[in-house]
C-alpha cells in the first residue's frame, strides 16, 4: 500500500479549488490553463495551488509533447481515503 502523509494530503485537499482540480484530473489529463477554467482564480494562483497538490503527491505532472499535463494519482487518493477511514477504526488499522 502507498504510504501517505495524511496531514499534508488533508491540507492539500482543504481548499475547494484544489479539490476541484483533483476531480478534474481524475479521468483526463489537464493543462494548467484547462484547470484555470474550472476556477475563478488567476493563473498564478492556480499554479500555486497545483504546486501544493504536486507536493502532496495527489497530482502528477507529465510532459506530453510541448505541453505539461496534470493527472490525479488515483492510487494515492485511494490511500488517503483508507487512512481517513482508519481514523474511525477502534484499533487504528
Amino acid at each position: 500500500m502507498i504510504e501517505v502523509d495524511l496531514s499534508e494530503a488533508l491540507r492539500a485537499l482543504s481548499h475547494p479549488d484544489r479539490r476541484a482540480f483533483v476531480r478534474a484530473c481524475a479521468h483526463d489529463e489537464r493543462s494548467a490553463g484547462d484547470l484555470a477554467e474550472v476556477s475563478t482564480l488567476s493563473l498564478p494562483s492556480v499554479s500555486e495551488h497545483l504546486k501544493v497538490l504536486r507536493k502532496s503527491g495527489l497530482l502528477i505532472l507529465d510532459r506530453r509533447g510541448r505541453n505539461w499535463m496534470y493527472s490525479t494519482d488515483t492510487a494515492r487518493l485511494a490511500a488517503v481515503a483508507v487512512a481517513v477511514a482508519a481514523l474511525g477504526d477502534a484499533d487504528g488499522t
